[in-house]
């Protein structure tokens, strides 16, 4: 028997001596002739699968030293049927069908009607199990600051009410995973309530007439009852985001569920949620993701090729995905959905490792893989020829939530308009290091105005004449062609006046159009005022921060803002703007102050403003309390 082997036997051993999770919690039965209760019952159940499983184990191990090394299995060549088969043995934990038939059968029978998850589960061959750990953390050893972060993040709601809609983030790191699918719960929360057959309902946003109501809380003067949501609205929401992004992923196809192979995870669905999550954590004590041997014992796979059959394994599925595991579970699960030959050929550089050293940081890749179904780098449209046969790629088609990214604001990349306008008003944010959300509650926030539907025609018309390269001015001879194609007339006098020059600038212009009715294809309303659009938006952070409560307890929670956000006509001119600010009283004189006149807030500043002017050109916000965070 090999060293191997050895180290198999002393982990079968220990596993049949390990006690059950929560038995010391069980009470002993005085009396043998009394009605064992459902609890007694699962934990027994489970220690009885436990060392039946560790049993098998054993004699299948001690079985080894009776063959010759010329039958010994080459794993390299073997089958998927051939691997999954093969005895093995992972930390605290075994597979459940390897104990008795009527073990099996008296656990079947304390979750009736529910199918059974393991029938149709199977083991990742040796070889992909290792390329797909190289694929995620790289050919170097991963550090162990770096698998404690991706081991140790499940999907989980925050217990706090004012927060009760976000997944909680306890470590640095899956961050790139989480906030994906937190979109994704928002649009279930929020706009769609979809059933398998596809039929859609509108969602609480959608409901105008909700009244508001004030919670508890450092921010509960933000939130309202649409922000308020039960237990089964987030697990439904949980189960259709997930449910979607491996779909997608798959190629609305088919979906891969990555899975652990413990037996805790399969308890009776009757106990609670917090003594199924107990049980789920102390089977994965001890385990430790350092290799792809590792993750080829604890991971276990099933395909399906309908969406409701999809939902019901999530469902079924979810202490794992709320497990330490979870976040690892989810990644693992949708490069197995996209096939990890397709993931390869999506990425520019597929020699880098997609948790990014020496951090651990989620990269972009991961980030739109969750997004899109694609594992691109890039988050521009389409893609994009460099010549040479070298060609970069970005999101090829619409998505459902998008990205905004703080990089754009820097100058260091651009977003295109299918991650900046996506389906519903939901964005992942990026910065440097962390990825957080901003959504709104009504789809109206991306619609442009008339008044802003009309400055853009006439801006590309004079784009369209400006020989600059972007200057901002045109020709009086260009300004004259473009009139009649646009439905402006201009008196003569003002005509003349802007063709008092060889050049015409888009301010004196865009002036113009301010002073000239609409019927004669000016910008000119009733109000004669600057044509503002103001909505709210709300950020999200799910890093788990701690707060100050009533009587200086302090606890963790993330954080929701509201933002106030005020858009002026996409191309104002700035010395416009500077107007508006001046005749709204915004250096309103020392005499107008002490009279009693109001002045306005002025607008604050945030790194998150920034990325909101990605998307909304000059916007200002406002919002009570503390500053939103992006990191």
């Amino acid at each position: 028997m090999g060293e191997h082997d050895d180290e198999e036997l002393q982990r079968a051993f220990r596993m049949s001596l390990q006690s059950a999770p929560d038995a010391k919690r069980s009470k002993p039965r005085d009396n043998p002739g009394t009605a064992e209760s459902p609890e007694a019952s699962v934990r027994r159940i489970q220690r009885e699968l436990r060392a039946a499983a560790a049993e098998q184990r054993r004699g299948a191990l001690l079985g080894l030293t009776n063959l010759s090394s010329s039958q010994s299995v080459d794993t390299k060549g073997a089958s998927t049927s051939s691997l999954a088969s093969e005895p093995r043995t992972i930390c605290k934990g075994t597979d459940r069908s390897e104990g008795p038939v009527s073990l099996r059968d008296a656990a079947e029978k304390m979750n009736p009607g529910k199918r059974r998850v393991e029938g149709n589960r199977q083991q990742l061959p040796i070889t992909v199990a290792e390329r797909l750990h190289t694929m995620v953390f790289g050919v170097q050893q991963v550090s162990r600051e770096v698998l404690a972060q991706w081991c140790h993040q499940g999907f989980r709601f925050s217990p706090d009410q004012d927060t009760s809609l976000g997944l909680v983030q306890r470590e640095g790191g899956p961050c790139g995973v989480l906030a994906p699918i937190q979109a994704l719960v928002l649009k279930y929360l929020l706009f769609v309530f979809e059933d398998d057959t596809g039929s859609d309902q509108k969602g609480k946003a959608a409901d105008a007439s909700l009244p508001t109501k004030v919670g508890k809380g450092v921010h509960s003067e933000v939130l309202d009852s649409k922000l308020v949501f039960s237990h089964t609205q987030r697990t439904r929401a949980l189960v259709y985001a997930i449910g979607e992004t491996l779909w997608r992923a798959g190629g609305s196809k088919k979906a891969t569920v990555a899975m652990l192979n413990i037996p805790a995870i399969y308890i009776d669905r009757s106990l609670k949620e917090e003594d199924q999550d107990e049980a789920v954590a102390k089977a994965l004590e001890g385990v430790c993701l350092d290799s792809g041997k590792e993750l080829h014992g604890l991971v276990r796979f099933c395909d399906v090729t309908s969406i409701s059959s999809l939902h019901q394994q999530l469902q079924n599925l979810l202490p794992g995905f709320r497990s330490p595991m979870g976040a690892l579970l989810l990644l693992f699960s949708a490069l197995l959905s996209r096939g990890l030959d397709a993931v390869q050929a999506d990425r520019d550089d597929p020699d880098q490792p997609l948790v990014t050293p020496p951090f651990g940081h989620a990269s972009q890749e991961i980030v739109n893989l969750l997004l899109c179904g694609h594992a691109v780098p890039n988050v521009f449209d389409g893609n994009m020829d460099m010549g040479g046969g070298m060609c970069l790629k970005g999101i090829p088609t619409s998505v459902e939530v998008g990205f905004l990214t703080l990089l754009e604001s820097l100058n260091l990349c651009k977003v295109g308009q299918h991650l900046k306008c996506p389906k519903w008003p939901i964005w992942v944010i990026g910065s440097e290091s962390h990825y957080s959300i901003l959504f709104a509650f009504t789809p109206t926030v991306q619609e442009e105005s008339e008044f802003d539907n009309r400055e853009m025609l006439v801006r590309q018309a004079f784009d369209a004449q400006d020989q600059s390269g972007g200057g901002g001015f045109i020709t009086a001879e260009a300004l004259q062609q473009i009139l009649p194609d646009l439905n402006i007339e201009f008196s003569q006098d003002v005509l003349n006046t802007l063709c008092s020059s060889d050049i015409v600038v888009w301010n004196d212009l865009w002036q113009a159009l301010l002073q000239l009715d609409k019927s004669k294809g000016g910008l000119k309303d009733s109000c004669n005022t600057l044509r503002r659009r103001q909505f709210d938006v709300y950020h999200f952070n799910g890093i788990a921060k701690t707060v100050p409560t009533i009587g200086n307890v302090s606890h963790q929670r993330p954080s929701l803002t509201k933002i106030e956000v005020s858009v002026p006509p996409k191309w104002t001119p700035d010395v416009v703007l500077a107007e508006e600010f001046k005749a709204s009283g915004g250096d309103m004189s020392q005499e107008a102050s002490d009279s009693g006149a109001s002045r306005p807030e002025p607008a604050q500043h945030a790194p998150l403003v920034d990325c909101i002017r990605t998307r909304w050109q000059r916007a200002t916000c406002h919002w009570a309390g503390d500053a939103p965070s992006i990191v």
